[in-house]
């Protein structure tokens, strides 16, 4: 028996999804190929999650805002959706003001309890 290698692509983590640092300040110059990127991520994975490391983006304002809604919308368009790494607190008030959703690396997903947390069961409640 034999333990050559098997012929192909090598194996890839598709749970592992893709990640784009945001430099900081981001202008509108940067924001097309900025979502060229996301595309051909998405496009690339056929859908899924691109990672968007806000961390050294600095002040957020509303460039940073349009910025972001605009990657989403292309995500979104793309069949996927953005998640933000390490945002500041103030972005993520600032996106909340002006009702923006983004789901956010390490934050429970919607309707999924938090790590380590147990559901309380009162005395009395019938077995599910």
């Amino acid at each position: 028996m034999s333990s050559g290698a098997v012929p192909g692509l090598p194996i890839v983590d598709a749970t592992t999804p893709a990640v784009l640092v945001l430099p900081g300040p981001v202008t509108r110059d940067e924001v097309p190929r900025l979502c060229d990127e996301v595309r051909a991520h998405l496009e690339g994975a056929g859908g899924g999650i691109v990672v968007c490391d806000v961390a050294g983006i600095g002040p957020p304002g509303l460039g940073v805002i349009d910025a972001l809604a605009r990657l989403q919308l292309t995500a979104r368009r793309a069949g996927g959706r953005i998640r933000l790494r390490d945002p500041d607190p103030a972005l993520r008030a600032l996106l909340g003001l002006v009702g923006l959703a983004f789901d956010v690396e390490g934050q429970a997903e919607e309707g999924e309890p938090a790590g380590g947390v147990e559901e309380a069961v009162e005395p009395g409640d019938p077995a599910r």
